[in-house]
């Protein structure tokens, strides 16, 4: 699941034209940024942070994409994935 800040049709125009095959959430009330710590109200947008969480709902992994190669982080949280199957 993906999330943001923003609108549900900004969401909705985003998903389209990147292609996702799942809908993303607009947390427009920053409930959902507050709870997981990744609010920046000084910047005015969400830290990006890719979050692993167990069939429990319990935190495995995280992983803060400030300076991270997004090219391999896909491929470094399906290794996470797999490491824990």
């Amino acid at each position: 699941m993906g999330a943001s800040f923003d609108t549900v049709e900004a969401q909705k125009q985003f998903a389209d034209a990147e292609g996702f095959p799942y809908r993303l959430l607009a947390d427009t009330t920053k409930a959902m940024g507050q709870a997981y710590e990744v609010d920046q109200p000084e910047r005015g947008f969400p830290r990006r942070i890719t979050y692993l969480i167990d069939p429990e709902g319990v935190i495995v992994c995280s992983y803060d994409l400030a300076g991270q190669d997004l090219e391999t982080h896909s491929q470094t949280v399906l290794d996470d994935i797999r490491a824990r199957s």
